[in-house]
């Protein structure tokens, strides 16, 4: 039987409008990194091309060989910047630092990616082969929410997140804003677009308290 991570993990699910504190199962990743605009930067034009052949690739090797199918995930995305307000705020992408991923199965080893490496690398058209990794992600602790719409409309909701939720449950951010694209752009209307928006958290300690 196929399996559908999507399905099965909670974390791939989100309601528009509410703000859900969850925690993430640690994941691996095809990852890639870059920096730059990914309306313009060629690095992130390179990265996409790259990731989704040996997406596929891997998901072949895994049901001829291992006889275990899965679906294809969505992509991902972890963003940051020196300044986070150019990301919610001012929005200059050119400020922007990136790592696409696409989560793999835990079954799948560094040995399978280099067989799909090499294949994909025969048939060529994937310019970021040498740049690409698998690697584990423990997120853990975070809150989502699903933003329905343009990508350039998040910011209203990324600041309600960041200085207000999170705030008012005792939390506060770590790690990288991550986002999870359920819709495909090419064949999607922007104001209908399906993006998880992901923040990791830690509880924050009330020192007074913890001396108590």
């Amino acid at each position: 039987m196929k399996v559908d991570f999507k399905k099965q993990l909670e974390t791939y699910r989100a309601k528009r409008g509410v703000f859900h504190v969850v925690t993430v199962p640690a994941l691996q990743y095809l990852m890639i990194d870059g920096h730059g605009d990914p309306n313009t930067a060629r690095e992130y034009k390179d990265a996409l091309t790259t990731l989704y052949p040996v997406a596929y690739a891997l998901k072949f090797i895994s049901k001829n060989e291992l006889e275990r199918d899965y679906a294809v995930m969505p992509l991902e995305a972890l963003w940051w910047s020196s300044d986070m307000e150019s990301f919610t705020s001012t929005r200059d992408k050119s400020r922007w630092d990136w790592t696409l991923m696409n989560m793999i199965p835990e079954w799948i080893t560094q040995e399978h990616l280099e067989t799909a490496r090499q294949s994909i690398a025969r048939k060529g058209g994937a310019p970021a082969l040498e740049a690409l990794r698998l690697e584990p992600l423990n997120e853990g602790l975070s809150v989502q929410t699903l933003h329905v719409g343009p990508y350039d409309d998040e910011g209203p909701v990324l600041e309600e997140l960041h200085n207000n939720f999170i705030p008012a449950q005792s939390l506060r951010m770590t790690g990288k804003h991550h986002e999870i694209y359920l819709s495909d752009p090419r064949r999607t209307a922007p104001e209908k677009l399906k993006t998880i928006l992901r923040q990791p958290v830690v509880v924050v300690v009330d020192s007074a308290t913890s001396q108590q």
